[in-house]
């Protein structure tokens, strides 16, 4: 089993940064061989994708929504995974997902991931 722990929500005003962490573990599961995606869902919305990083950290990618904003990174050695979260705006408001995929391979539909985490929530004021 995997188990995906996030961190580091909360409320912030318009402008401001937050950064999110994803702590992995698994008896089973070796971090340095998955790549890791963010998801967001807001409320009355369906959940959709935020960034992702595969799982040498070399290369990253961005919705449309938050490219130039947001930052994935990770560290292979905490098993860790972050996404940094700048010039927030209240449109940024939702429920963050952490998500692994059992391939490994990261993708930006909801069903290429098979791990979740709990979700931590992230407010941004007006």
């Amino acid at each position: 089993q995997v188990q995906l722990v996030e961190s580091g929500g909360g409320l912030v005003q318009a402008g401001g940064s937050l950064i999110l962490s994803c702590a992995a573990s698994g008896r089973t599961f070796t971090f340095s061989n998955y790549g890791m995606g963010w998801f967001r869902q807001a409320p009355g919305k369906e959940r959709e994708f935020v960034g992702a990083i595969n799982w040498s950290g070399f290369s990253k990618y961005y919705a449309d929504s938050v490219k130039g904003r947001f930052t994935i990174s990770r560290d292979n050695v905490k098993n860790t995974v972050h996404l940094q979260m700048n010039s927030l705006k209240p449109e940024d408001t939702a429920v963050y997902y952490c998500a692994a995929p059992a391939t490994g391979r990261v993708g930006v539909r909801v069903y290429e991931y098979d791990y979740w985490g709990q979700g931590t929530q992230v407010t941004v004021s007006s």
